[in-house]
């Protein structure tokens, strides 16, 4: 009886996941929390972690980044509920961002509870103070589609669906489809 061949992809896949594993571990000591089950997948770039707080469960998938660029707020700014699952996401904020249990964001998705100023027209943008500050949630079990913008003071409600390339500039009810650039209510999502 010959012995059995191990499929190479599948030693690739246990290598990176067992990779994955060792640096969620090391990593979580620089949050302000990180809870058990939760798992990040490399790359992955983090600025000011312990202002973070990272729900059970979470699944923070590759290239994703949360930037907290201030350290004035007295603590965590972002906060990421139980079994929410993120692939590709970035989210900075430097006074609250609020992800609530079970939401999903796929690839590509932005969340800023900022934006940069531009009014002087002699320094550079990147130069210029954080302008137009105001808190971002995300509301429970909501679905944010590929390459979706939300900008400062948005409240998505529960439930509700966000389309792929949508940049949402207001607030969104529960239970709804939302499309566009601004996003506007498609349709009600009723039971």
């Amino acid at each position: 009886m010959r012995g059995r061949t191990i499929n190479p992809m599948t030693l690739m896949e246990y290598a990176t996941r067992a990779r994955d594993m060792a640096y969620t571990k090391i990593a979580a000591t620089g949050f302000a929390e990180f809870g058990s089950g939760s798992r990040i997948m490399l790359p992955f770039r983090a600025g000011n972690p312990q202002k973070v707080v990272v729900g059970r469960d979470v699944l923070i998938g590759p290239s994703s980044w949360f930037m907290v660029p201030r350290l004035d707020a007295a603590g965590p700014v972002i906060h990421i509920g139980d079994r929410v699952r993120m692939n590709q996401t970035s989210i900075t904020a430097v006074e609250e961002v609020i992800v609530e249990d079970a939401v999903a964001l796929a690839r590509g998705v932005y969340i800023s509870d900022h934006t940069h100023g531009f009014d002087d027209p002699d320094i550079p943008i990147r130069d210029q103070p954080l302008s137009r500050v105001a808190p971002v949630r995300i509301g429970r079990g909501a679905w944010l589609g590929q390459n979706v913008v939300v900008m400062p003071g948005v409240t998505i409600g529960a439930g509700t669906v966000v389309g792929a390339n949508a940049v949402v500039t207001s607030d969104l009810p529960p239970r709804c489809v939302a499309v566009g650039a601004p996003a506007r209510v498609l349709r009600e999502i009723v039971s």
